[in-house]
């Protein structure tokens, strides 16, 4: 296998970390000053990892599209709603995978929106065969379908053990957001 080939990484499953594993490629790249293209869906509120994404600049830029999470934390938006934003978000995404000027690309949290109807399997599985080869796709998010986890050249399914919400323990600012 040729070792320049860029790799189709998913980060799957119901447990905590698939951002955060995202992440961490991401920061080893930007150690080899290879140029990274975060897109999150849905996420559109502050999080420490905007803030400290910025500090990585210029190797790193940072998209946040969507409407937030659909029927959670209190969303009372349309689903039509969400649905176009995801769109939206997504030929973001397209445009700049194909523009061929990332080394890295991480969608976090597109996989999620295949299961909540707002994307399409088939648009997640058509960014994976149309990307430059040479570019690492990593896509982030809850219940990856056996289609794309088939396509994929790596994936890593986070499955919870315990967690501190369980003891009534919220996320925590800095570890959790």
């Amino acid at each position: 296998m040729n070792p320049e080939k860029g790799l189709v990484i998913v980060y799957t499953g119901e447990g905590k970390g698939k951002t955060t594993a995202a992440l961490g490629l991401v920061l080893r790249a930007v150690g080899y000053k290879r140029k990274c293209l975060i897109v999150q869906f849905g996420k559109m509120w502050f999080t420490g990892e905007v803030e400290g994404v910025k500090k990585l600049a210029p190797f790193v830029k940072f998209i946040q599209g969507g409407k937030g999470f659909v029927k959670i934390l209190g969303d009372k938006l349309p689903l039509k709603e969400h649905k176009k934003a995801a769109q939206d978000t997504f030929n973001l995404l397209y445009k700049e995978v194909m523009s061929d000027k990332w080394d890295v690309v991480v969608a976090d949290e597109v996989v999620g929106c295949i299961k909540a109807g707002l994307l399409t399997l088939t648009k997640i599985l058509q960014l994976t065969r149309d990307k430059p080869q040479r570019l690492d796709l990593v896509l982030t998010g809850h219940h990856a379908p056996g289609e794309l986890i088939k396509v994929a050249d790596l994936v890593t399914e986070m499955r919870e053990v315990k967690h501190p919400y369980q003891k009534g323990i919220l996320a925590k600012k800095g570890v959790d957001f």
